[in-house]
Order: C-alpha cells, then structure tokens, then sequence
C-alpha cells in the first residue's frame, strides 16, 4: 500500500470583521480538495494567506509588517531545501492596494479580492507555474459563492454565514463600497443548504453576516422571512445576525426580534454619532431622532432586547458640542455593548479630504470619555443579570481547571463549573456574579433546555 502524501501546510491570518473570520473558513474549504491542511504558525508553512481590513490606516499597516516577517520566514523556507512558500493577500487590502502590494513587498505571490478568493487554487497553480501572475480582485459575489462547495467544516457549536455582502450607503468614512462592491444577497436555497450542512456538524447558533445584512433581499420577506426559515432547520436553535444599518430596519425585521424564538435578544445596529450635523457630513441618512424613535419600536417588540452599538469619535468637523450629543444620545438608548473607534482618515473616501480634521490628542480624550460612559452601561446590563436563570449554549473549555464557558442569549460570556459533555447542550444557568465583560453562573440546578423557549 501506497503511503499517503503528507498535507501541505496552510496558515491562515484573518484581521478585521466577522465576515473576513467566514471568508477564511472558506479559503481553507475550497483548498482542502488541493491537499492543503491548517497549520497555527506560518514558519515553514507551503502557503501563507493573510486575510486583510483596510477599515483602519493601522490595520493596514499591520499587514505590511507582518508580510516583512513572512518574507524572512520564505527565505529561511527556500535556504533550508524545504520547498517553496507562497504567500497571497486576501480580503480588503487586496482589493483597495492590488498591485502595489506586490510592488512594495516582492514576497508576495498573489493578491486575491473578497469577491475572487473562490479562484485560490487556479492562481496557486499558476503561481507555481509562472510566478508573477497573480493578481484577482475583480467584483463577482454570484461567481464566487457557485464555486464554493457548499458542504461547510465546523470547528464548534457556532458558526458566521454570509447572506450578504457589498454596500450602497457610501458613508463618507468607510470604504466597504469600493472593496466589497455593490449590495448582494444570496439565494435563500443556497443559504439553507449551507446551515443544514452546519447543523449536520452539530452547530446549534449561526450568526448570518453581512455589511449591511438586514439589507437582506435574497428571500421572499428579507431578512425575517429567512431568519423564519433558518429556525426551522433541526439543530439550529439559535439565529443572530450583524452587522445592520438603521435604514434597512423594517418593520417585519423588528417583529421578527418578538415573534422568533430562535431570533437572539440581541441587536448590533450602528449609530456612530449623535449629532445630526456629523451624522450628515457622514452621510448616514438618518439623524439621532430617527434612530432612538427605531431602538423604542424594537424593544416595544422584544423589551429585553441587548442593543450594541458602533460609535466613531474625532470625524472632521466634531467639535464639543457633537461629541456631547453623541454622550446624550448613550444615556437616553442605553447599551449593552459597543464598538467605538478614533476616525481614521481612509485615502480615497470623502472624508479624508474634508476640512476640519480632529487633533489626535482631541481623538483620544474623547475616546477615553465615550468608553468610560459605555463600560459603566456595559456593566450595569450584566449586573442586572445577576440573579437570573438564563440558557447558555456550552461552546468549550474555560480556562481553569473544570471550568467552562459558554454564551447567555445576550452574547454574554457566561463562566461556570461544569463538565466538558455538556458542549453543544443549551442548559439553564443562574447568574451569580456580573463582571464588565462577562458573567459567572451556577450550574447547581440546571436542566437542559432549548432557546426557543426563552422569552
């Protein structure tokens, strides 16, 4: 018998969203077929693929210093007789910086967009063949999801599927249209054959992702109807979905959130700022009223609903009185969670070319004070748990001895002491103890339960 032909080595680094953590998953799905097994460190790696944001300048920065690493670990690859590594950037990056990747880091033997990485094994192969021909970053989302196979890996009980990709809202700071496209939804059919192929491996919570995932058109009913659809799949007890823009909130998404109980009391929906003057200089399209008018209607539908929040400090032309608006504006929603960010100027995007821009000093003052007032928010929401018998997905191992952990239907980290045989099981946790990141719970008199009856 013929000895198998040992695995070649795959290093995945992915930076940046939830969206880029799917995209990556499926990278390594679409070049297992090519003999390609995952490796946790790139030295001596045959292929390396960094899986790139370009929402920040230091993120990207980021990249390149890392590709500076990377090159030294091919060269000591080369010198030690071991093969050759390739090495391609992905993602975000790629598509914005293309070929100038490769021109100011010649390491790099291919750039591959968000929308072409399903071409990874044709560029591999021709890379192999003729080095220096290896560049895809054209838009093509229906192309790229018919190439991908639709049987999934699952490493855990929870899984990010991508429903959505693109955007239409051209806010001034963001470039997402330019390296993501055009809004696209995928067909519903091909959505529900990929969860039931995650729930045939035992996923019990996916989250669907999108850049504008409730702008979700791919379904008869949107982004409801196929959240209804999703939770009827055996297996598939819990269903969350980010990120959403405030726009494409409507009204059957919000009484999906009351009437869905796989649907997770838990809304990530971005503001960014709480002055109407920047929220139009951002072109967001719609001012801080609007959107606490939308957060009341959606906790009318489910009142204990967790809502998180993305908040951007020091966009050009912030003064005092802006920032103060956007504090005003926390204290009356009320979060559970946040996101917040300094403005980082993004080359290309309106916004960097606007006058007014925030001294770095102004920036961080203003970050420091927004997430003062969001860690007190944060911690209050997890102390009222306290208390409270809630069901909590056992996802894995804690980090001490006989400990595990496991996600509250609010996405809080919950803690307990429990055996590792209850991974995958929903069980009813009482809450203990609150931290400002995370909950402890009891276990002492828990019973399996399911979600779906968790209101």
């Amino acid at each position: 018998m013929s000895t198998p032909a040992p695995l070649k080595r795959l290093y995945i680094k992915t930076y940046g969203c939830q969206m880029n953590v799917y995209d990556s998953e499926r990278m390594a799905d679409v070049l297992r077929p090519l003999g390609y097994g995952m490796t946790d460190e790139p030295e001596g790696a045959d292929l390396v693929v960094l899986n790139t944001c370009h929402i920040r300048e230091k993120a990207t920065e980021k990249v390149y210093s890392e590709l500076g690493q990377i090159r030294l670990m091919k060269a000591r690859k080369a010198e030690a007789g071991d093969g050759v590594m390739t090495v391609a950037v992905a993602g975000c990056v790629a598509q914005a910086e293309g070929a100038e990747i490769m021109r100011r880091q010649p390491a790099v033997d291919l750039v591959v967009g968000p929308q072409a990485y399903h071409q990874l094994p044709e560029l591999i192969a021709r890379t192999h063949r003729a080095r220096g021909e290896g560049l895809a970053a054209e838009f093509s989302p229906e192309e790229k999801f018919d190439a991908l196979p639709v049987e999934r890996t699952a490493s855990g009980v929870t899984a990010f599927l991508t429903v959505q990709e693109g955007c239409d809202k051209f806010c001034t700071f963001c470039v997402v249209p330019y390296t993501r496209g055009a809004e696209w939804s995928r067909p519903e059919a091909d959505i529900l054959a990929e969860a039931r192929s995650l729930a045939s491996k035992g996923v019990r919570e996916i989250t669907l992702l999108g850049q504008n995932v409730n702008a979700y058109d791919g379904a008869a009913g949107g982004l409801a109807a196929l959240a209804r659809s999703l939770g009827q799949i055996e297996g598939v007890d819990r269903i969350r979905y980010t990120t959403s823009h405030p726009r494409d909130m409507d009204g059957d998404l919000i009484a999906a959130h009351g009437e869905n109980p796989a649907l997770m009391p838990y809304l990530h929906l971005p503001v960014q700022s709480g002055s109407d003057r920047i929220l139009k200089a951002m072109n967001r399209d719609h001012s801080a009223e609007h959107y606490i008018r939308l957060i009341e209607r959606i906790r009318a539908a489910r009142p204990d609903i967790a809502i998180s929040g993305d908040f951007i400090v020091g966009f050009p032309g912030e003064r005092e009185s802006d920032f103060e608006a956007t504090l005003s504006l926390i204290r009356q929603v009320g979060y559970a969670s946040a996101f917040t960010f300094k403005y980082s100027r993004r080359p290309g995007t309106p916004a960097s070319a606007m006058p007014g821009q925030v001294d770095e000093t102004v920036k961080e003052e203003r970050l420091a004070r927004l997430n003062d007032l969001l860690n007190q928010q944060q911690l209050a929401f997890n102390q009222a748990q306290v208390g409270r018998v809630l069901p909590v997905l056992i996802e894995k191992p804690g980090r001490r001895e006989g400990q595990m952990s496991g996600r509250s239907p609010y996405l809080q980290p919950v803690h307990l002491e429990a055996s590792g045989a209850l991974v995958g099981q929903i069980v009813s946790v009482r809450i203990v103890q609150a931290h400002r990141g995370s909950l402890t719970g009891d276990l002492s008199s828990a019973q399996l339960v399911g979600d779906k009856a968790f209101a």
